[in-house]
């Protein structure tokens, strides 16, 4: 069969039942979560006793997604270890392996090997946590990222025409004002665009979107969060457990 004619099919296949590999950019260090990343790599964080890389792994299966690629550096082995070829989670694990910190654009780019049978494929940082469904991104033969409302990072005081204070909202979202939410829909064609080192964020994404290649999704009254900080697991573990998301 033509290569031209396989692709074909195969894009044609993903319209039909989403995307079926999602890599995690899974070989951070987490310096800002130390002194718990000094004995474990920062997605084996864990957020009300289960660590944030089986959390990405039981959400995404909830929306049929079977086959796996982490991307792993730092103290690999703990994730390794942990996860192992998928079984136990039901699905299907393979590592793309760094020898050094390559940022996420390098090691999407190290793992273009195990994704050459995707004519297109999720890709999501290994920090994040949220109940969002993936499969959104499934839009034609595009490149597409999630976005969710910023948030403040402070209370505001809301106040009347003669300064009176009329109440205070805790860090409430911010209207019409967007960010990325580390999770993207990628064709082949973002290998184009990735550097040998160096992150995703300020290579190939602003390229993609210069040249009008890179659309977005957004996600609203959702659970989203990014574990970057030790207030980030409090916050989130409080969240989520309102959320129900145990």
């Amino acid at each position: 069969m033509p290569a031209a004619v396989a692709g074909k099919i195969l894009y044609n296949f993903e319209k039909l039942i989403g995307v079926m590999k999602a890599l995690i950019l899974a070989g951070g260090f987490g310096k800002r979560l130390k002194p718990l990343t000094e004995m474990r790599p920062k997605p084996m964080v864990e957020v009300l006793n289960v660590p944030i890389i089986e959390w990405q792994v039981r959400w995404l299966r909830k929306f049929g997604i079977k086959d796996f690629v982490m991307c792993v550096g730092y103290m690999k082995e703990h994730i390794i270890d942990h996860i192992g070829n998928g079984a136990r989670f039901d699905c299907r694990v393979e590592y793309s392996f760094e020898e050094n910190a390559l940022g996420t654009g390098g090691a999407l780019l190290n793992a273009k090997e195990l994704l050459s049978n995707q004519g297109s494929f999720f890709v999501l940082n290994g920090d994040i946590l949220t109940e969002l469904d993936p499969n959104r991104l499934n839009i034609g033969n595009s490149n597409v990222l999630a976005v969710v409302p910023l948030r403040s990072t402070f209370g505001l005081v809301e106040l009347d025409e003669n300064s009176a204070v009329r109440g205070f909202v805790e860090k409430p979202e911010i209207p019409d004002r967007w960010i990325n939410a580390g999770l993207y829909r990628f064709t082949q064609e973002v290998f184009r665009y990735l550097p040998q080192e160096g992150n995703i964020e300020v290579t190939a994404l602003p390229a993609l979107a210069k040249e009008g290649r890179l659309q977005a999704v957004r996600y609203k009254d959702i659970f989203w969060r990014s574990i970057d900080s030790h207030k980030d697991i409090e916050e989130a573990s409080k969240e989520m457990k309102e959320a129900k998301l145990l």
